[in-house]
């Protein structure tokens, strides 16, 4: 059955229709352009049917809100006598599907109203597969075969069906909005919308508005109606990225938003319900923001359920050549170039970086290196000179024995060591000197006390 809102005054032109049109539509009277607005928005409504007719005696606000519900994309149909013409051709210009004359045919109204409600189907049919697109081609690039990443995967497919809020950490760039779609396209609710926030991004004078939405005249400069991100996201997805950048006022009301399942836009007391799954994202370290007093602890605890840590690319070196030909395949098919090979001493290059801006940073320098390469293959050459220097330093003068991986594996050992010894045993120093996490470097040191002093259980290169 199809869920028509009449848009009238008129219960007779209500009990006409429903009775010539018969058990495949449903007519219900709406005389207020903001319910329908809300009974649309709630799933309740199919299409709008507008009257128009120069009888009524408010036939400025009648069309005034006519415009209103055609200009917030909801599919309608104009039902206009032959005075209100030119009306009519308006709001089709402006979006109505189609108009029909007053007294109506019946058979062309049915028409219309079935094709309507047909054609916004599909439209909306078209963006949940343009999203799941989106979401398999994001996921494609959550590429590697490391421990770690393996570690990530296990984790995305465990907490996919189940709704429970999950806390994405890492560094910027290591690919957290990745891991959110993973989630969503993994989870039941792939068909429903997945919508992305950088709360950094949007001014704290405007991230409630965009949040929770507003009403007409809510706050100066408010034109009409909006749907906050809460609303638009439905029953699907809303990744909220940067947690950490939301200030302590609106922290209290997204953790009330968590607590009570409910919100309401600005300018409205009217209560509504939260049904979309929340995944945060930060690179920051919350624990050490509720020291600083900068994040509330209690909203902390209520993010932080399910919690997945994205390794920076420089600890997982052995995904670089896997994520390095992915997106040389990607970007190579693009640009319409024929290349098709990565030279070994520029992938023991890329191996060696540091990757301070890790996976974004890898797919920059290999799209670069496909512009600039000479031929089909890209060379030490093709490289940002940045990475070229970082991996000749004195790796010359250093020939350790045994595999590739562990000849890289002490280069990289050798590197921390004489940044901690460089640092007077300072490792905090010395990570940031390398560029590198402290947890990472203290690793390295680890690594390499176990094989240098097996008998001395516990000792350190150096302390902080």
């Amino acid at each position: 059955m199809v869920r028509i809102a009449l848009y009238s005054e008129d219960r007779k032109l209500q009990q006409l229709l429903s009775s010539a049109l018969g058990k495949e539509f449903q007519i219900l009277l709406e005389s207020a352009d903001g319910e329908i607005a809300r009974k649309f928005s709630a799933g309740e409504y199919d299409v709008a049917l507008l009257d128009l007719d120069t009888n009524h005696s408010s036939l400025e606000q009648r069309i005034a809100g006519s415009r209103r519900i055609v200009t917030a994309l909801y599919p309608a149909v104009v039902l206009a006598d032959d005075g209100l013409r030119s009306t009519a051709v308006e709001l089709v210009r402006l979006g109505a599907f189609n108009y029909c004359r007053k007294p109506p045919s019946m058979l062309d109204l049915k028409a219309m109203l079935r094709r309507a409600h047909e054609g916004s189907q599909l439209k909306l049919k078209l963006k949940v597969m343009q999203q799941q697109l989106e979401a398999a081609t994001s996921c494609d690039k959550m590429i590697g075969s490391s421990a770690q990443i393996r570690q990530v995967y296990d984790l995305v497919n465990r907490v996919a069906n189940i709704n429970t809020s999950v806390l994405v950490t890492g560094e910027s760039g290591t690919g957290k909005e990745l891991i959110a779609r993973a989630i969503h396209n993994l989870g039941s609710r792939s068909g429903q919308p997945f919508v992305a926030v950088s709360c950094g991004a949007i001014p704290e004078t405007l991230i409630e508005a965009e949040l929770f939405g507003h009403e007409k005249g809510a706050f100066t400069g408010t034109v009409g109606l909006r749907e906050g991100y809460l609303e638009q996201a439905g029953a699907g997805t809303l990744f909220l990225d940067e947690i950490g950048e939301l200030s302590l006022s609106t922290q209290v009301k997204l953790l009330r938003v968590l607590q009570q399942r409910e919100f309401s836009r600005l300018g409205s007391g009217r209560l509504i319900p939260l049904r979309a799954r929340l995944i945060f994202a930060t690179h920051q370290d919350l624990s050490e923001m509720i020291v600083q007093g900068k994040f509330r602890q209690d909203l902390y605890y209520r993010i932080n359920v399910m919690r997945i840590d994205m390794p920076p690319l420089q600890e997982r070196p052995e995904d670089i050549p896997l994520m390095a030909m992915y997106f040389l395949r990607l970007y190579s098919e693009m640009h319409q170039q024929t290349i098709d090979e990565i030279d070994p001493d520029a992938m023991k290059l890329l191996q060696a970086y540091s990757w301070p801006g890790n996976a974004r940073e890898l797919e920059n320098v290999i799209q670069r290196a496909i512009i600039v390469a000479r031929d089909n293959i890209i060379r030490v050459e093709d490289l940002p000179q940045n990475i070229q220097e970082e991996g000749i330093v004195n790796i010359d003068d250093y020939r350790p024995d045994g595999s590739f991986e562990r000849q890289l594996r002490d280069y990289k050992i050798k590197l921390a060591t004489n940044a901690v010894r460089e640092n007077n045993g300072n490792k905090t120093l010395a990570a940031r000197s390398l560029n590198i996490s402290r947890a990472y470097l203290h690793r390295l040191i680890r690594v390499a006390v176990d094989e240098h002093f097996p008998e001395q259980e516990g000792h350190e290169a150096g302390t902080a």
